[in-house]
């Protein structure tokens, strides 16, 4: 990531983001959130011709790893 990406404000008031978008919150590749979306991992829905991740459904993936983590630890 260069220094405009992460000096890029969050809008915290959107309900639906773009694939870049969840990928960003989550400080992963926008690579590795279209897998994560493929496999079922993180949520999304359509809006026509698009693919849209749910803003709850990056915090209830983060809360997925979380749990996990602990329950391996």
């Amino acid at each position: 990531m260069d220094a405009i990406q992460l000096a890029t404000p969050v809008d915290t008031t959107l309900v639906l983001l773009t694939v870049e978008e969840a990928a960003r919150r989550l400080s992963i590749g926008r690579t590795l959130c279209y897998r994560l979306i493929r496999t079922g991992e993180l949520e999304s829905v359509p809006v026509g011709r698009l693919r849209r991740v749910p803003a709850a459904a990056v915090d209830e993936y983060a809360t997925r790893l979380r749990q996990t983590h602990r329950t391996a630890a």
